[in-house]
């Protein structure tokens, strides 16, 4: 039977405590407000982001629980978890989003301005804690704030005129995803003081894990059940992700339902129509082909960094985000 190594202990540790530090960030005078701004996050998540500061704080100076830099560490963690939140409130409120996470989005519970607001509180408590970390990763957290904002804006105006589809989606999956997940990595090996030649390694592993991890999510977003969340949310609001633009290709007239469906209007009995067949077309697959060669372009950027179990967890993340259902 194998036991969990003294490296694993610690980061689970690490992560418990970030736990609690993200909860008690987002308490306020307000029990209403308070509340609301628990509610994701006390649905539970994957803290892929936090875990990514933690794993890049382990290429720089050594550390121990309540060093300075493991309480940096934390706070960074927090700054990006609450940034990821923040924007999923906003995300629901434009989706329309009834469910995140298995329970009852924030919009759906107390409205869309009350979400709105408190997405907004959340931002402002990352923006807070981020001054701790000093005026280098203030820099690098704006200029990641700025791209998260292009791309939600790219992806509400859809291509312009001309334009790849393909390459607007994976332009919008960058700045929308990929921006924040990149800033984690690069983050946690910043405040360990890691050499900057790591942290632009790390920050290029995160920049095409963050590609990969949502192109896994669009997949799932079609062909699960069990993702916590609406199936088909992309469908239904007319985001044309990887497996639809594939699909959309095809020259095959056993397609021809199917492409009737995607180019007219999406509504609920459409979707539910376009999902069944698009959940059995080749489309699908040759997405899944698509992450797994991304994730292993991934993996690849991490062959200079030293050998250890950092750098063995953030290559499992790319097994992980390969083989995932839900």
């Amino acid at each position: 039977m194998s036991t969990e190594s003294e490296f694993d202990v610690a980061l689970r540790a690490q992560m418990s405590s970030i736990e609690k530090a993200l909860l008690a960030a987002v308490d306020s005078d307000s029990e209403l407000l308070t509340e609301a701004a628990r509610h994701i996050i006390e649905a539970g998540g994957k803290r892929t982001r936090p875990q990514l500061v933690v794993l890049g704080s382990k290429f720089g100076a050594p550390y121990g629980p309540g060093d300075r830099i493991e309480q940096q560490v934390c706070i960074g963690a927090v700054v990006v978890e609450l940034t990821h939140v923040a924007s999923l409130y906003h995300d629901d409120v434009m989706d329309d989003a009834a469910v995140r996470r298995g329970t009852p989005s924030a919009n759906a519970r107390w409205g869309n301005s009350l979400a709105i607001l408190v997405g907004d509180y959340l931002f402002a408590r990352a923006s807070d804690l981020v001054t701790d970390l000093g005026l280098d990763i203030v820099r690098v957290y704006s200029a990641m704030f700025n791209r998260l904002v292009r791309g939600q804006i790219a992806e509400t105006v859809g291509p312009e005129a001309g334009t790849d589809p393909r390459e607007h989606y994976l332009q919008v999956l960058a700045d929308k995803t990929a921006a924040l997940i990149s800033t984690s990595a690069r983050v946690g090996a910043m405040i360990a003081g890691a050499d900057p030649t790591v942290q632009d390694l790390l920050g290029d592993f995160g920049e095409k894990f963050g590609v990969v991890f949502q192109l896994s999510d669009d997949i799932i977003d079609i062909t699960s059940d069990e993702t916590g969340k609406t199936p088909g949310t992309d469908l239904r609001e007319g985001v044309d992700t990887l497996p639809i633009l594939l699909a959309r290709r095809s020259t095959d007239p056993a397609d021809a339902r199917l492409l009737e469906l995607l180019a007219g209007d999406r509504t609920d009995a459409a979707v539910d129509e376009a999902l069944g067949l698009l959940r059995k077309h080749p489309a699908i697959e040759e997405a899944r082909a698509d992450v797994a060669a991304r994730a292993e372009a991934a993996r690849r950027v991490l062959d200079p960094l030293p050998d250890g179990p950092a750098k063995q967890a953030l290559a499992d993340l790319c097994d992980v985000v390969v083989t995932r259902t839900a």
